[in-house]
């Protein structure tokens, strides 16, 4: 009973690692939301470009770009003296591909089908 219980609580201290990321502390925040649709719906844009179709000041505009960028969500080139950002649609996929593999086998080993706890 005791190992089963210290199993459990550490495969549920690695499930809480796999959902507390930096990709989704990022997506948790509805204004990120709204800077990711903008650059899905325009394309590569500068922080300029997407400030003039939010509500947001440009500086608070530029820090969810940067912290979307930090999470794997977003890649940004340099252009001249401005930097543009885009939408890493594979990334952000191969990041939810590794979640999904690592929540799978977290569960397959604490709930396998037919337990009685699920």
């Amino acid at each position: 009973m005791y190992m089963h219980r210290r199993r459990m609580r550490r495969i549920g201290k690695q499930l809480a690692e796999v959902l507390d990321t930096r990709m989704f502390r990022a997506l948790g925040e509805p204004a990120r939301i709204e800077v990711l649709k903008a650059l899905i719906e325009h394309g590569p844009c500068d922080v300029e470009s997407i400030a003039e179709t939010l509500p947001q000041d440009r500086s608070v505009i530029s820090r969810h770009l940067q912290q979307l960028e930090e999470a794997g969500i977003l890649t940004s080139t340099r252009a001249g003296r401005r930097r543009l950002y885009a939408f890493d649609g594979p990334a952000l996929l191969a990041t939810f591909d590794r979640i999904h593999a690592t929540i799978r086998k977290l569960v397959a080993t604490c709930c396998p089908p037919g337990d009685s706890r699920t």
